[in-house]
C-alpha cells in the first residue's frame, strides 16, 4: 500500500501546532521547576531555559511512541499484519516487529487431542493438562491395577507420557498359563 506524504503547508501546520501544545506544559513546569512568576519564569541562563524545553520535548516524545504503539496493536487486532505496519512506518516487517512486540496476538494452539495406549492387555489415557503445561497419563493394566503420571508431574512430549504409560501396562500384564 502506497502511503501520500504530507504536504510542506501541512507539515507546517503540525509543528505549529506541536509547538502550541508544549507552550502551555514547558511554563507550568518551567514555574514549577523555578518558582518565579509566569512574567519572569524564562528570565533565566539560555542553558536552563532551552534545556527546560527539550525535557518537554521527551515528555512529548514519549507520549508520541506510547500513542504509537496504542495505534499498532489496534492495527494488529484489526488483523494488520508487521509487514503492513511497517510500511506504514517506513520501515520492514522485522523492523516493526521489533518496534512493536506483541502488537499482534498470534492464535492460540488447540488444546491437543487426548489418545488412548492400548498395550499388554491395558489401556492408558494420554492427556494435557493446561495447568502443567505437559502431559499426563491415566491408566489401567490388565491385572486391574490403576495407575497414573505421579503428583504434579508431566511430560513435554506425548511421546514421552506414551513411553511411561506403556511401562506401567508392561509391569501389570497378566501371565497365561
Amino acid at each position: 500500500m502506497t502511503r501520500t506524504q504530507a504536504t510542506g503547508t501541512e507539515v507546517a501546520a503540525l509543528e505549529k501546532a506541536l509547538y502550541d501544545a508544549l507552550t502551555p506544559l514547558a511554563s507550568a513546569m518551567r514555574a514549577r521547576e523555578t518558582g518565579l512568576p509566569e512574567q519572569r519564569m524564562w528570565d533565566a541562563d539560555p542553558v536552563d531555559v532551552t534545556l527546560s524545553i527539550l525535557h518537554c520535548w521527551k515528555l512529548v516524545d514519549e507520549t508520541v511512541e506510547r500513542l504509537t504503539a496504542n495505534a499498532a496493536r489496534t492495527a494488529g487486532s484489526y488483523g494488520a499484519s508487521y509487514e503492513q505496519m511497517g510500511a506504514a512506518w517506513g520501515m520492514t516487517r522485522q523492523g516493526a516487529r521489533k518496534k512493536w512486540p506483541g502488537a499482534i496476538s498470534r492464535p492460540t494452539a488447540a488444546e491437543p487431542e487426548p489418545s488412548t495406549v492400548v498395550l499388554f492387555g491395558g489401556f492408558a489415557e494420554l492427556y494435557w493438562e493446561p495447568s502443567l503445561s505437559g502431559w499426563r497419563w491415566t491408566g489401567q493394566g490388565a491385572d486391574g491395577t490403576r495407575g497414573e503420571t505421579d503428583g504434579s508431574l508431566s511430560f513435554d512430549a506425548k511421546e514421552e507420557a506414551a513411553a511411561h504409560a506403556g511401562a506401567f501396562l508392561k509391569e501389570h500384564l497378566v501371565e497365561r498359563p
